[in-house]
């Protein structure tokens, strides 16, 4: 069988999020307003990219965090950046964070301005319903967050994790992701992060907590034919 890590998105789109999951058989998608990340059963599969053209529509882009990942013939490859998947240590746990609250759909345009200025990666309005966010406010204002976003068989994914920057070398990063691990560990799961390899200040806080790098992924932005 293969490790659900190595295809997490298409794991969590019929496992976990099936629930969110549009379509059926060898590809499935977010809904756009939740999340651009589609999944397919087999990359290698040329019926598995007819079915995920007939989901995106044309010239609708999906995104993917695969390695290595083979783009058929008339499809267009609008960006690719390098990256790394890390996975928490046996014995992270985590530590609930006091000043940490919980952020739901009442929070979304503040989570939304917070993304919008700190570009931790993709961040749409309903992104909230794929697992818990936290978030710590000074005054009334969001300035810190992290939740969960992908959920493979026994792991749950951190994303979004930014800081206001007016409040950065806080600690709050590390805080909020030691939150977050607490909440999966307590389901008796464990930690993953995906992260830019050009991003090596995150990549070495996520060390200090306690993160491994697993293996090298590229997270690919391609668009289907405009027509077929």
């Amino acid at each position: 069988m293969t490790d659900p890590l190595d295809n997490p998105i298409w794991h969590s789109l019929v496992g976990a999020h099936a629930p969110l999951a549009r379509g059926a058989g060898r590809a499935r998608r977010y809904p756009p307003e939740v999340s651009p990340f589609v999944g397919l059963s087999d990359a290698a599969d040329e019926r598995a990219w007819r079915e995920l053209a007939d989901l995106l529509g044309p010239a609708e882009a999906g995104v993917m965090a695969v390695d290595p990942l083979l783009i058929p013939v008339g499809w267009g490859r609008v960006l690719s950046l390098d990256g790394v998947q890390m996975i928490a240590s046996p014995g992270l746990v985590g530590e609930p964070d006091d000043e940490a609250v919980t952020l739901g759909a009442a929070d979304v345009e503040e989570m939304l301005d917070l993304v919008a200025r700190t570009e931790p990666g993709p961040f749409e309005p309903q992104t909230y319903r794929m697992g818990r966010y936290l978030g710590i406010r000074r005054g009334g204002a969001l300035i810190a967050m992290a939740g969960e976003r992908l959920r493979p068989p026994g792991w749950t994914e951190i994303s979004a994790v930014c800081t206001d920057p007016a409040f950065r070398g806080q600690g709050l990063a590390g805080r909020l992701v030691n939150a977050v691990c607490a909440g999966i560990a307590q389901r008796g799961e464990r930690s993953l992060l995906h992260v830019l390899a050009s991003n090596t200040s995150a990549i070495a806080l996520y060390e200090r907590l306690g993160f491994v790098i697993r293996r090298s992924i590229q997270f690919e932005v391609f668009q289907t034919p405009v027509t077929r």
